[in-house]
């Protein structure tokens, strides 16, 4: 009789996920001239069309032509990625003396959640407003990929004034104590997403110092200062003057400035395309952020057509840091039962 009834709930929820399956859709926020786009596939970040300094529009993110090229793809292009965003080595931690061991998906390590992490689920839709928000949730089930516990997880995407795209994520546990690292994985080009490469993009990152990681991209454990290196943007420069020193581009967590104010956002970047004009400023509550210039694109197929090569966008993912379940002199990213996990973005985007 036992055997039966696990059946039948097998039926169930395999109906239940079919029919979420036939739900995928796409969202659209939209003030003026500037307009998103959001599918609850992985609560993905479809579109960015912004003017540029003559008014003309373009589409500032790396992206596929169809929802369904996201299923299948490796890039995370726009998408949510977690339960616990970039790398854990050797795909295993300690908590509270139980060693838990997460799906290896990177070698022998675990990227962004595992090889069914959060950007590869249906989200379902909370709320939408075209001229506001929209927000997306998913209930994480205890030993996803993994990781200990149920966990309750929302993003809200909102249109702030004009110009001002704000994400809100945020994860309650619900049972056990558990790691949460939330990271947004969209890649820019502010000179359209099919202009070529972001080696002219001038940047200015506020964090003076990384976190080094060894030849599997698994930090060291060391914080150091990025002065008098090729990772040194605390005054602004091309994002390509420096490749003669790093010749397979940037891949690297820095270390924030704390904001003056303890209420504040912390500034992460401000990045201008000079021929389009261009600019987007990020604000952040998190830590870290997670500088990719993608390195591994390769013949990338992307929307109309186009076909993304090595450094057609870059990656600015607010976080904590890499692999901190390992490694106790790193902010921590437990959340307990009765705790929430709130990570807060902030871009402003102007064009002169």
């Amino acid at each position: 009789m036992a055997n039966i009834f696990s059946f039948c709930v097998f039926i169930v929820l395999s109906l239940l996920c079919f029919s979420k399956a036939q739900h995928v859709k796409v969202y659209e926020l939209k003030r003026g001239y500037f307009s998103a786009k959001f599918t609850n596939y992985g609560a993905t970040m479809l579109s960015v069309i912004l003017p540029d300094k003559t008014g003309k529009l373009d589409d500032v993110v790396l992206v596929y032509d169809l929802v369904n090229d996201y299923k299948n793809d490796t890039t995370y292009f726009g998408a949510i990625v977690g339960r616990v965003a970039n790398r854990i080595g050797g795909a295993k931690f300690i908590l509270n003396g139980v060693t838990y061991k997460t799906d290896a998906n990177d070698g022998k390590n675990t990227l962004h959640g595992g090889s069914k992490g959060f950007s590869d689920v249906i989200w379902t839709v909370k709320s939408y407003k075209k001229h506001s928000h929209v927000t997306f949730s998913y209930e994480s089930f205890d030993g996803e990929e993994g990781f200990p516990g149920n966990l309750s997880v929302s993003v809200t995407y909102m249109l702030l004034h004009k110009n001002k795209l704000a994400v809100k994520m945020m994860a309650k546990p619900l049972i056990k104590p558990t790691p949460v690292n939330l990271a947004l994985h969209t890649y820019w080009n502010l000179g359209g997403h099919n202009s070529g490469d972001i080696m002219s993009h001038t940047l200015k990152l506020f964090g003076s110092k990384i976190t080094p990681v060894d030849s599997e991209l698994i930090p060291t454990g060391e914080i150091v200062p990025v002065r008098k290196t090729p990772y040194d943007f605390r005054r602004p420069r091309k994002i390509g003057s420096k490749f003669d020193q790093l010749p397979h581009g940037y891949d690297i967590n820095y270390v924030l400035h704390k904001s003056r104010r303890s209420r504040h956002l912390r500034k992460v970047a401000v990045v201008v395309e000079s021929k389009c004009g261009r600019k987007m400023e990020l604000w952040t509550n998190m830590p870290g952020v997670q500088f990719y210039t993608s390195n591994k694109l390769k013949n990338e197929k992307g929307r109309n057509g186009t076909v993304y090569g090595k450094h057609a966008g870059f990656c600015l993912e607010t976080q904590g840091f890499p692999d901190a379940v390992n490694h106790p002199n790193f902010p921590s990213q437990i959340v307990k039962p009765r705790g929430i996990y709130k990570h807060f973005m902030v871009y402003r985007f102007t064009a002169h």
